[in-house]
């Protein structure tokens, strides 16, 4: 009989980084996946004809290259430079298995066409997403964001953070509808305008957090591994291995186990494998979760680069739900041969939103017409899935499904909620100990 603290099914992201956090601080963990590779829904597929076989598409055509020059993500997702996935990648030192680039460019779609959100101060003058007063009264709100400080009142410059809602700090500033869509959708990252009528302190956050991740590259204040994502969960499974952490790949779970309303063991292939905790993504208990909504993800591999991107070999997109009359925003990703995850001269752009009709596809047609002409699509839709209860009970701790969004700040949420759920303490990142920043290509 095999006794563990903790036993981890799945290994997507999320699971692989609290396998590898629990290891770290002393946990006895046993890692099982029912797949042959790491990344569960969130893998990276390699070669391409793999992709192709995935979704039950013929091919591909000799343009696309060779198969094994490509490693297309499934869930694609851009780091924030500044932002608490890179805090974590730092604290547990996994930037020892990674190298990023940085991605060329933030886009936002107006009125039928793509801008550049401002990177510095001389695109900011030159940008046609605001007039000349609108710039000024912008500028005044980011030295607002960037000079507050939660704890210290007399930077609220009269504003009462958790009181006065973000439309009515607009207002103060007097920003224009356009320039509100723009730092709420393409700043701030909101996915639908709620935001507007709830106390500002979240807005001034998310805009402090862009504009520290920009100050650190100037171009853009995204970062994507070489090679892809599918290099995460394996860096975390790399560090869980090294505390000690067990692995079983291409293994099937038969059952979990409990004993008076708690977990106790769970079965696989016959034999048992005891633990006081479970962590799981919802596939491994469709009966402890359930589901809020869908999300349509298209793939899209190009020979070229996107229109009016100034032909950036990577960047991010986002269409403000408002310019298409829609509840939430559509996100587009693109990467290219420059990351290592494409054939020389290819790119991979992915398009993904929350469904609201009974015709996904058509709800992305504005995103997929930025990208034409496609060399081919892959088309998936999944079920946004979120636990029944919070695991307290039963001691099974099972994460969201990834949402809609392109960038990795909502499934960092979900991992500090876990986490304060699994251990009962916050997640805090001191500074590594050998590293105290991450690498970095600039080209």
């Amino acid at each position: 009989m095999q006794e563990y603290d903790i036993i981890v099914l799945g290994t997507g992201l999320k699971e692989c980084i609290l396998s590898g956090l629990m290891s770290q601080s002393g946990k006895k963990v046993l890692h099982i996946d029912k797949n042959p590779y790491h990344g569960g829904e969130s893998a990276s597929i390699s070669p391409l004809e793999e992709l192709y076989k995935n979704f039950k598409v013929r091919g591909p055509a000799k343009s696309m290259g060779r198969g094994k020059e490509w490693n297309v993500d499934l869930i694609p997702k851009f780091f924030l430079a500044h932002g608490q996935l890179v805090k974590i990648l730092v604290h547990t030192e996994v930037t020892r298995y990674l190298d990023f680039k940085v991605v060329e460019g933030n886009y936002v779609y107006k009125a039928g066409k793509l801008h550049k959100v401002p990177a510095t101060e001389e695109e900011a003058q030159a940008s046609d997403l605001m007039g000349m007063f609108d710039k000024r009264r912008f500028r005044k709100l980011l030295l607002f964001a960037l000079n507050f400080d939660v704890r210290n009142p007399r930077t609220y410059q009269d504003v009462d953070p958790n009181k006065t809602t973000t439309r009515d700090l607009f207002c103060r500033y007097d920003l224009g509808l356009d320039v509100m869509e723009f730092t709420g959708h393409a700043i701030a990252l909101h996915s639908s305008d709620s935001y507007l009528d709830q106390p500002c302190v979240e807005t001034i956050r998310r805009i402090r957090l862009y504009s520290e991740s920009l100050s650190r590259h100037n171009t853009s204040p995204y970062l994507y591994p070489v090679y892809g994502l599918g290099e995460l969960p394996q860096g975390f499974a790399r560090l869980s291995a090294e505390y000690g952490g067990t692995f079983l790949l291409n293994r099937a779970v038969d059952e979990i186990v409990m004993e008076n309303g708690k977990v106790n063991a769970v079965k696989s292939e016959g034999k048992l494998f005891h633990c006081k905790q479970l962590i799981c993504d919802p596939s491994y208990v469709p009966n402890r979760v359930r589901k809020v909504g869908r999300v349509i993800r298209i793939i899209c591999l190009l020979n070229h680069p996107v229109k009016n991107t100034h032909e950036a070999n990577s960047c991010h997109i986002i269409i403000p739900q408002a310019q298409l009359n829609r509840k939430s925003d559509i996100y587009i990703s693109v990467v290219s041969y420059a990351h290592n995850v494409a054939s020389d001269g290819m790119y991979i752009a992915t398009v993904s939103t929350t469904v609201e009709t009974s015709d996904p596809e058509k709800e992305v047609h504005p995103g997929l017409e930025l990208l034409e002409p496609i060399a081919q699509k892959f088309v998936s839709i999944s079920n946004l899935l979120v636990p029944n209860e919070d695991g307290k009970k039963s001691q099974i701790f099972v994460s969201r499904s990834c949402d809609a969004t392109n960038h990795f700040e909502s499934e960092c949420e979900d991992i500090k909620d876990l986490y304060r759920r699994i251990t009962g303490a916050e997640l805090c990142f001191g500074g590594s100990q050998r590293h105290q920043s991450h690498n970095s290509d600039d080209d």
